[in-house]
């Protein structure tokens, strides 16, 4: 490991690590040169043929939708270099050719997902969301296959979403009879009833894409192809909340290759609870989002990229709003060091050629006239300076500067299923966010467990001590909860707090059925896999190696209490000590990547003593790249820098720029020169590094004046900028 530079004070608690990538994506010396086999790690999903105006520096343009428009938009990114694949969506698309019968000769409307008050679900029009039968899986196979045929390198299926307010309609009670045998029971009839039905849901989806992931394969066999399939989801925690049910976790053992972690401001933004307070903490939300399908994915050799929105789906807040948010969810999926591969932007021509309110709803007044403008110079300079820099986000050198590492919260897909009538879960998820929340608002990055592939071996490797809760979800098999058992035993200590109370826990379940092992609810049959006696009583109980905390609180309710998140910090503190953990806390997150450095201030900072980095830094979330010598995180404050000093080497350097840069050779008195391409209309700022202030900076042969760039002493780096343009510029330094 590299030493930390000596130009960084770091006050807080300093831990330097190495992460086992999730998947490789090439090597961690900078970006793959074009035309290099690994051209994956950064991409964009786009619905319109190319154009100079989304010229965006990432390696693969996803076009989406399957019309007969595909083949000449493949064909169009294509000739402008990048690597293209294909996005459609499952649950929703222009699929009037399956509902009405011109695919198969049958009419498929009634497999539309349905309300209990017989409204259709639906996305807009007649594009339904689906229950998917066995003929909807082949349409879609179909659809797929000829993609590849136009010349898409992979596919990426997008949001596999049954709505838990669904299962009303004819086509689900069809599957109803065919998977259970019996006649369909509506969703708010009982407890039974409700997770019967998201399980069943759960299922629909997840052979509907075992389908195409087959087909594709098939596909292969025949072509001498091979096309990954991925699959482009919310996360478990954003689908909990929002009372949708997917496959998730599932999809890697039917054939997925990885996922998209659709995070991003609309979804991190939604409310949660902690210490009896309601409001937004996107940061926050973003972080455990994207933990949550890294969970899923974690030792399954599975990609996983990461996704960022430079605005939302809402289109009526402000540009600052847009900007703020986008910075904690760039800022939140930096600190998954597993993975160094993003979805930079979905659909650029809206955030690029959109035009947004200058002043957010939430600060507009009654009856004031929305005045919208398109996005900024500067805004626009700040998204492709940072879209190209996570081109070069796998990095060997890694260190942490927060509280305690090491531990884990637990979680389930199950936690889709309890989120309708006739019980739902919390709506806030407070059974998560209750144990979730006082960690990660202390500077603890506590890391989601996912259950189902908890027992893969190494899963719950590096995890010392595991938080866990019954409360709105529940174990869907024996040998998930079996390896929690064996991990405590093995020495781990598991904090679980649950109060029993939870109506789903009796439920018809593995735990109670006939055959099985005879226990009333879930938390009894974890506790006697364990080894403790039965009807053990809420303290501290040695277990092999190991120890259980169990507290008879409920996480959700502990959330609308000032001192619940005292009260599961305790237990933590607690936990730490039997395992060998230094407790810490900090009002920070920062994590080196190499040269580059994500952080934040946390919400509790206290005014005034602000966690301080000192070095010297280019702001990436500044589209002047400026030098900062010093950076306070002060609270609600993210940064992404690059640390100039670390940074440079032996030769003149590229540091950080708006614009996607490609090497070529010097001639004459050039000390660099370089390839610079990026959208039309926007400014390629940049921070070179050199020995010594330049004479001349060329862009095209024709020297930059006085006001385009500068040169800093102290850093010994140069700013220039120039007009972006999309079939490249050529750069020369003198």
């Amino acid at each position: 490991m590299r030493a930390r530079s000596n130009r960084c004070r770091l006050t807080g608690v300093l831990f330097f690590c190495s992460i086992v990538p999730i998947a490789s994506a090439g090597a961690a010396d900078g970006p793959v040169p074009d035309g290099g086999e690994s051209r994956d790690r950064t991409s964009f999903q786009t619905g319109g043929p190319w154009n100079a105006g989304v010229q965006i520096p990432a390696d693969v343009a996803m076009c989406y939708g399957v019309d007969k428009t595909l083949p000449a938009r493949i064909k169009g990114w294509k000739e402008h270099g990048y690597n293209v694949q294909l996005m459609t969506g499952v649950a929703w698309g222009q699929y009037q050719d399956y509902l009405y019968g011109r695919f198969d000769g049958k009419n498929h409307v009634d497999e539309a997902q349905k309300e209990r008050n017989g409204k259709v679900i639906s996305h807009g029009g007649d594009v339904y969301y689906l229950c998917p039968g066995p003929t909807f899986g082949q349409f879609l196979a179909t659809r797929v296959v000829d993609s590849i045929e136009a010349g898409a390198t992979a596919v990426y299926l997008e949001e596999p979403e049954f709505w838990a307010r669904g299962g009303y309609s004819e086509g689900f009670k069809r599957a109803w009879k065919t998977a259970y045998g019996e006649d369909w029971s509506p969703p708010h009839a009982s407890h039974e009833a409700r997770y019967k039905t998201s399980k069943l849901m759960y299922a629909l989806y997840r052979d509907a894409l075992k389908q195409v992931f087959d087909a594709v394969k098939e596909h292969d066999a025949k072509t001498g192809k091979k096309t990954p399939c991925y699959v482009a989801t919310h996360t478990p925690v954003n689908y909990s909340q929002w009372k949708i049910v997917s496959p998730e976790s599932s999809l890697l053992a039917v054939g997925a290759d990885g996922f998209i972690a659709q995070t991003w401001t609309g979804t991190a933004r939604t409310p949660n609870v902690y210490e009896g307070i309601r409001k937004e903490r996107t940061f926050q939300t973003a972080f455990l989002e994207y933990g949550s399908l890294i969970g899923a994915v974690r030792g399954s050799g599975g990609k996983l990229w990461l996704l960022h929105d430079p605005i939302e789906d809402d289109p009526d807040h402000s540009w600052e709003d847009y900007k703020t948010n986008w910075e904690c969810t760039v800022t939140a999926s930096l600190l998954w060091p597993e993975t160094s591969r993003y979805e930079v932007v979905p659909w650029p021509d809206r955030v690029f050629h959109g035009r947004y309110p200058t002043v957010d709803k939430k600060r507009r007044k009654r009856g004031e006239k929305v005045v919208k403008e398109p996005i900024s110079p500067a805004y626009a300079t700040e998204l492709v300076t940072v879209m190209n820099a996570l081109n070069d986000m796998e990095q060997k050198q890694l260190g942490w500067e927060c509280g305690t590492r090491g531990l884990g919260i637990v979680i389930s897909d199950s936690m889709m299923f309890q989120r309708a009538e006739p019980d739902a879960s919390d709506e806030h998820l407070g059974s998560f966010f209750g144990l979730a929340l006082p960690l990660v608002e202390r500077g603890m990055p506590a890391e989601p467990v996912q259950l189902e592939t908890a027992e893969k071996p190494g899963n719950l490797e590096g995890r010392k001590v595991l938080l866990m809760t019954y409360e709105g979800m529940k174990p869907m098999t024996s040998a998930n909860s079996q390896a929690v058992a064996d991990w405590v035993k093995a020495g781990g200590v598991l904090v679980f707090v649950d109060d029993d109370r939870d109506p789903y826990n009796r439920i018809q379940g593995w735990w109670n059925a006939a055959g099985g092992p005879g226990h009333a609810i879930p938390r009894e049959a974890l506790f006697a896999q364990i080894g403790l006696p039965a009807g053990v009583s809420p303290g501290t109980h040695k277990a092999g190696s190991g120890t259980v905390i169990y507290d008879a609180s409920s996480p959700a309710r502990l959330t609308y209490q000032k001192d619940g998140g005292d009260r599961i910090r305790g237990l933590v503190r607690q936990a730490c000590g039997l395992a060998g953990l230094e407790y810490a806390e900090t009002d920070h997150f920062v994590l080196r990547r190499g040269p580059y450095i994500a952080a934040a201030g946390l919400d509790h900072a206290a005014p005034g003593k602000a966690h301080e980095l000192r070095g010297r830094f280019i702001d990436l979330f500044d589209a002047t790249l400026p030098i900062r010598t010093s950076v306070q995180l002060e609270a609600g404050r993210r940064v992404f820098l690059v640390d100039a000093d670390a940074a440079r080497g032996p030769a003149p350097k590229v540091l950080a720029a708006a614009c996607r840069i490609a090497p070529e050779a010097t001639t004459g008195a050039e000390a660099l020169r370089f390839r610079a391409t990026g959208p039309a209309a926007t400014n390629a700022a940049m921070r070179i590094a050199l020995a010594k202030a330049p004479a001349r900076i060329l862009v095209d042969g024709q020297a930059l004046d006085a006001g385009s760039w500068s040169w800093d002493e102290a850093s010994r780096t140069a700013f220039a900028r120039f007009p972006n343009k999309a079939e490249g510029r050529t750069v020369a330094v003198e």
